[in-house]
């Protein structure tokens, strides 16, 4: 309703979430893309996320399931005449048709949590990566005291209906170690509140308002990384880093190490 009401208030030609729509800080995978990276988003949606890549990066390829998605990302890089830009359908359950070590960078945001088949995922992402490339990785907290407070009733406390699955801290932590990868960096995004759809619903009718309450949200959770909506994670492979920073050191073997 909020990505409507952005369309139906003229804030926008199109549903566009109004998180989109308001400048609260830049990107916060922008810092890490290069001038001469090519550049992988994956459930791109109406590429909102490739258009903000595309401001460094020399190419951005987005692929989503959803053609109305797809047609709107589309027509927005005609409009914007962005050139460095291509959208393509495609079932991420199902692999992606890219040669082995094809991208510098891969966007995998708001999405892990949407697939059965998430480790099939993960290693399509190991696959794609090139050797000192990144991956920006954002997924939803489970464990917020909101959605604990929501389980105790008996109530779905997932954000969305159709996540298959949520994280806590610790359950993501770990998938992605078992996956082979190294984590970075891990950040908050913004303080889970009950009143967290309603903030997005004012957004649809003034963008003004909308920005003062994601810079208290993010205020809020800033030294409360549990209470957080989600989680922004940095990674690269772990062969890749231990090479890479530690060039003279065997890799360890007891899967309890670092």
């Amino acid at each position: 309703m909020a990505c409507r009401l952005t369309q139906w208030t003229g804030k926008s030609r199109y549903p566009i979430h109004p998180k989109h729509l308001v400048q609260i800080e830049p990107p916060w995978y922008l810092e890490g893309i290069q001038a001469g990276d090519r550049v992988l988003a994956l459930g791109c949606g109406n590429g909102q996320h490739v258009f903000k890549a595309a401001q460094k990066a020399k190419e951005v390829v987005g692929l989503d399931k959803d053609e109305k998605q797809l047609a709107i990302a589309q027509s927005l890089a005609e409009e914007k005449e962005v050139g460095k830009v291509k959208f393509l359908r495609a079932d991420l359950e199902k692999g992606i048709k890219f040669k082995d070590n094809s991208f510098d960078k891969i966007l995998a945001l708001d999405v892990l949590e949407h697939l059965e088949n998430r480790n099939q995922f993960l290693k399509e992402i190991k696959r794609l990566l090139k050797p000192k490339g990144l991956i920006f990785l954002a997924v939803p907290n489970r464990n917020t005291s909101w959605k604990k407070r929501q389980k105790r009733a008996g109530l779905n406390s997932y954000t969305d209906p159709d996540h298959k699955i949520e994280y806590s801290l610790g359950e993501i932590k770990k998938l992605l170690k078992d996956q082979g990868f190294k984590i970075l960096s891990l950040e908050p995004i913004v303080y889970d509140t009950p009143w967290a759809g309603l903030i997005d619903l004012l957004g649809g009718f003034s963008l003004k308002l909308y920005r003062r309450l994601i810079l208290w949200k993010k205020d809020k959770v800033e030294n409360n990384i549990k209470e957080s909506i989600g989680f922004r994670i940095k990674m690269c492979q772990l062969n890749t880093f231990s090479k890479h920073f530690f060039p003279d050191r065997q890799e360890k073997t007891d899967p309890g190490s670092e």
